[in-house]
């Protein structure tokens, strides 16, 4: 059944989510959105393109997140369970039987896999680097398929098998060249990238997966050094732990549950990962209140700064005012960089930290900016300085990003039933992660 031209209808402005209208907008959304897995994916080799862009690349990050969503769209019938265990199967067997060497033309070396990949070969592409956190959205998308398709099926048996031979490979010792801390990644020309992991950011994640194997684990100093580089700070009189970008406080949140589960520094701060997340949205939306740098459009219910593609690099005057824009780039609050680029993807994948204000925000850029809605969803952003108001056309990137699409399917369902949460709440290596890691209290004292 495809999802291919599913029509939105507008959600309902200033909602929790009491009505019916909210939820049959988070249900077509989260459908349109995921038609991407289905349209832009080797089904032979399971790859995934990295956008809608001609001729882009497999990246190893959009498959990790086909993954993920196929355990989604097999619970939500969009497409047949069995045809999504076979492309399940598919991608795995291919990413366990692919080359793992130093050669520069391979698929990747000592169990991670380079960021970008040939569409069809699945060799390395565009000289890129052995990535330590694309690899590790691979190895979640892996559990997560594990968990979920737990039929007696041969391709259900082999996703189960596939996905722990993948995942216990990784030699996360390997990847941590500057002990304590995991290093970004490497390449066959140059070896280690001169940069690790510091400072929060999305590689929580990462750190857990890492503390969690059963073969090559990092030493539990390794979180303690890293959680070391933290930056608490208080912004607009919202305590935090800072990270700017959106996606940074989004995307281990795809797979773990972090309400009421505590590492010592959350302990210490009397909050959580959940909570601390929820903060970052509300801060957000303040920050766009605000509009310190006198952008066209922000809001009280428009906002979203995360990562995104954007109209430059180019240098513009507007109103008078000499403005610099940026290409893709991890655009954050308060301290930038900022350039008027908004994300709906960003806001949309906020949903289960504060319904209430990510819905009147969703419903506005649905009324006002109705171009930014494509076929598979809202496309990666626009910026309304760039181009002047709506009504004289802003500018809108030109498609999607599998980095942002996976995640909006991902958090619209935990929102909705909490599906990926409760697989991985079961999962061995996550538990293990999270108490080598320090976390204690809720679920993870209770659950079995």
């Amino acid at each position: 059944m495809s999802t291919r031209g599913a029509r939105r209808k507008s959600v309902r402005s200033g909602s929790r989510r009491g009505g019916s209208g909210d939820d049959e907008f988070i249900a077509e959304l989260e459908r349109s959105t995921f038609g991407y897995f289905d349209r832009y994916a080797n089904h032979d080799k399971g790859l995934v393109r990295d956008s809608t862009k001609q001729d882009a690349p497999a990246t190893i990050a959009g498959s990790g997140l086909a993954l993920t969503c196929y355990a989604i769209a097999a619970e939500r019938g969009y497409l047949p369970r069995a045809r999504l265990a076979r492309r399940s199967r598919s991608m795995l067997e291919f990413f366990w039987t692919a080359e793992q060497s130093d050669s520069p033309v391979a698929t990747g070396y000592r169990g991670f896999f380079y960021h970008y990949l040939d569409f069809r070969t699945g060799r390395r592409a565009q000289s890129c680097e052995i990535s330590t956190i694309d690899s590790a959205i691979m190895f979640a998308g892996a559990l997560t398929a594990a968990a979920y398709f737990d039929g007696d099926s041969d391709d259900e048996h082999a996703i189960r098998r596939l996905a722990v031979d993948i995942y216990e490979r990784a030699d996360w010792k390997w990847a941590s060249p500057r002990e304590p801390l995991i290093s970004h990644g490497w390449t066959a020309e140059t070896g280690f990238l001169p940069y690790d992991w510091l400072g929060y950011s999305e590689a929580l994640f990462l750190h857990l997966l890492a503390l969690g194997s059963p073969t090559h684990p990092v030493n539990e100093s390794a979180y303690k050094a890293w959680t070391s580089t933290y930056k608490w700070k208080s912004i607009y009189d919202i305590e935090v732990l800072y990270g700017g970008p959106l996606f940074m406080h989004q995307l281990s949140h795809i797979w773990i549950d972090f309400r009421g589960i505590q590492d010592a520094f959350m302990r210490a701060h009397a909050s959580d990962y959940f909570e601390n997340s929820r903060r970052a949205t509300y801060i957000q939306r303040e920050y766009a209140k605000r509009n310190p740098r006198d952008f066209v459009g922000y809001g009280e219910n428009i906002w979203g700064i995360t990562a995104s593609d954007g109209p430059g690099p180019a240098v513009k005057t507007v109103k008078g005012r000499r403005r610099r824009f940026f290409d893709y780039v991890g655009r954050g609050v308060p301290y930038g960089p900022d350039d008027g680029t908004l994300a709906p993807w960003g806001v949309a994948t906020s949903l289960p930290f504060a319904p209430e204000i990510v819905l009147p925000a969703l419903a506005r850029v649905d009324r006002e900016y109705p171009a930014v809605t494509g076929e598979y969803g809202y496309k990666c952003s626009f910026n309304p300085t760039f181009s002047g108001p709506a009504r004289a056309g802003s500018w809108i990137a030109k498609g999607h990003y599998a980095i942002d699409q996976g995640p909006v399917v991902a958090m619209l369902e935990s929102f909705r039933s909490g599906l990926v949460w409760r697989l991985l709440r079961k999962s061995h290596y996550i538990r293990t992660g999270l108490r080598r890691a320090g976390f204690r209290g809720g679920w993870l004292e209770t659950s079995r």
